[in-house]
């Protein structure tokens, strides 16, 4: 699923000052709200991508399955996705449980760091408790290089603090500092919050923008997918695929750059429907009588499209989908 920032750092106040972690180099949101991981990648399809929207966090538990086990589990989801009980998965039952699949994620990771950040369950949680659990080791720092002990690696986690900040001030939607458990829900996943779209967009250009322009050029934009091979190589079809998609769909002005508005339209496309256009792809790979529906055996007989094994390099699923 999807990897937000200030989800990913929440465990850095466990580490003791003197041995604080790196932060990752891994872009701060990905586009696609149902996986981490690219669909296609040098034009090679990415099971994985499958495997996470279909399944969420359960995707790994069932990369540790002996094949076997991984399709007597995909078994036993498929009777839960079919909700009319009629033998088939069709678009809309198989889009709905896509959607669960995020729904959960996103919940049992806001339940997760809400409880950390509010262990009394009280209404609200403040920006201060929230900076202090998360950046506290900050202020340690700052004494040390007060003592004139160099700290170099704490300017990475101040750039953190002043976007989560900026966050935070904009999930608050009544500006009293403090955010309620649904606004707190925007701040973790701003992703899923039309109100948050906006910053998504900034902070997306911020991971791009390299000569720090406030807008992507061509180059930016392939570098955040491609990093290039040896001198004098030829870029792959992909790629120079990707240049065309840029000049010919994503900069809509032809001033060779991509601004705020283009940005938007590229990470959040309007009308695009990421679990309808994930069911589609799925019904489409594994329907072999092109009925526009899947059976019991052929998903099963597509097992590896739905889910991962070790065979093919979610046990929790079962029970957690009693709801759904």
């Amino acid at each position: 699923m999807i990897f937000i920032y200030a989800a990913s750092i929440c465990l850095l106040s466990s580490y003791a000052v003197s041995a604080i972690p790196k932060p990752e180099e891994k872009r701060v949101l990905d586009h696609d709200p149902l996986s981490h991981v690219q669909h296609y990648q040098n034009d090679e399809h990415n099971k994985k991508y499958d495997h996470e929207a279909f399944l969420g966090e359960d995707a790994k538990t069932f990369d540790q399955l002996e094949a076997e086990e991984s399709r007597r589990r995909l078994g036993l989801i498929v009777d839960k996705i079919d909700g009319d009980k009629d033998g088939f998965v069709n678009l809309s039952e198989l889009k709905s449980w896509i959607q669960y699949t995020q729904r959960r994620y996103i919940d049992d990771d806001v339940n997760r760091q809400w409880k950390t950040h509010n262990p009394n369950n009280t209404e609200k949680v403040h920006w201060d408790v929230y900076r202090q659990n998360v950046y506290g080791f900050l202020d340690e720092l700052v004494s040390r290089e007060a003592d004139g002990q160099p700290a170099d690696e704490h300017f990475s986690y101040r750039a953190m603090m002043k976007r989560d900040r900026r966050r935070w001030s904009i999930a608050d939607r009544d500006g009293d500092d403090q955010l309620t458990r649904e606004e707190f829900t925007d701040f973790l996943h701003p992703e899923e919050s039309e109100q948050m779209r906006d910053v998504v967009v900034t902070e997306t250009i911020e991971d791009i923008d390299k000569d720090k322009d406030g807008k992507v050029s061509v180059e930016e934009y392939i570098g955040d997918m491609y990093r290039g091979g040896e001198d004098n190589e030829e870029e792959p079809d992909w790629v120079k695929h990707e240049r065309e998609t840029f000049s010919n769909f994503r900069d809509k002005n032809k001033d060779g750059l991509m601004d705020d508005q283009e940005v938007k339209d590229w990470i959040t496309p309007a009308d695009f429907d990421h679990a309808e256009a994930e069911a589609r792809h799925l019904i489409y790979e594994a329907d072999s009588d092109a009925d526009e529906k899947l059976t019991k055996d052929e998903i099963i007989e597509k097992y590896d499209l739905f889910v991962g094994s070790q065979a093919t390099d979610f046990g929790e699923a079962l029970t957690r989908h009693d709801e759904f």
